[in-house]
């Protein structure tokens, strides 16, 4: 995730970064303007088509469909930015889910070796779930405290390990069955927001919906240059692969940002959060 501070104009207007769309649509503007080009120059100086009323009118059917393709876009975007701001709350449980749980086990009469257990663990969970969400897996610092079984889910294996840790220690008497019932319910949260960032990332937005706002843009786009060039002439040289910055934007921004788990410019900063749940936990457990 980036990190920069929303006054500064002069470096958003000026600078181009790494997140900027135009380094993905460059080369498409660039075929767009040719296309447009191509389009002007026999318009103006063979077809002559303008002295025709009807065919230069066709210039109408974009407007109409203007405002069908900008209520399309903001639909896509508004639905993008609901899963990516869902991940970002989910994150900040997890923050807040194994503060209470380290603060918790802390507060019990506990061996020092139960603790570390829960130090090492808590944290693990975080890191776990993170590389899971990526599609990676994630073994952690070599450690004898929890065994992890590579080809399965890794988050469970360690809830399943907490879970089975605290049942153990509800049998050897050092927490009661009322403390059990308390730590048990942080165990399960820690489950909760590991579904809840799977259906994130496991339910992209409907194929059909998708790839109908790809073809409308394209086609949109294509047919600007015969509905303008009566009017425009060689202007829409530069004004159509303009349009097509704006509109190709909206949606390279919406895909980026439907899946907020990733290493992408603008996703969520997982591994910051992960490095802080790793701090607190060590500094409330150490």
């Amino acid at each position: 995730m980036i990190n920069y501070n929303p006054k500064e104009w002069i470096s958003f207007i000026f600078h181009i970064h790494k997140a900027d769309t135009i380094r993905k649509l460059w080369k498409l503007m660039i075929s767009v303007a040719i296309f447009s080009g191509i389009i002007a120059y026999l318009e103006l100086n063979y077809l002559k088509l303008a002295e025709t009323t009807y065919i230069k009118n066709v210039g109408m059917m974009h407007n109409l469909l203007g405002f069908v393709i900008s209520m399309l876009l903001v639909f896509r975007t508004n639905t993008s930015y609901d899963r990516w701001w869902e991940g970002r709350r989910l994150l900040g449980t997890l923050v807040n889910v194994s503060r209470n749980f380290a603060i918790r086990i802390n507060a019990l009469n506990l061996s020092a070796t139960d603790k570390e257990f829960f130090k090492y663990a808590i944290p693990k969970y975080a890191f776990a779930l993170k590389e899971h969400l990526r599609e990676k897996q994630y073994f952690g610092k070599n450690s004898i405290l929890i065994e992890i079984d590579g080809g399965k889910h890794i988050p469970n294996q360690v809830a399943t390990s907490m879970t089975n840790k605290l049942f153990e220690l509800q049998r050897e008497g050092k927490i009661s069955a009322e403390q059990l019932i308390i730590l048990s319910n942080d165990t399960t949260q820690f489950t909760d927001v590991c579904g809840a960032c799977e259906r994130i990332k496991n339910t992209p937005i409907p194929y059909s919906y998708s790839a109908f706002i790809k073809k409308f843009i394209f086609v949109y786009v294509i047919t600007l240059p015969f509905g303008w060039v009566f009017s425009l002439g060689y202007f829409v040289i530069g004004i159509v692969p303009f349009i097509l910055y704006v509109l190709a934007s909206l949606e390279l921004i919406a895909e980026e940002i439907e899946n907020p788990f990733g290493t992408d410019a603008n996703d969520l900063p997982v591994d910051e959060i992960s490095n802080n749940i790793e701090k607190h936990v060590g500094e409330i457990l150490g």
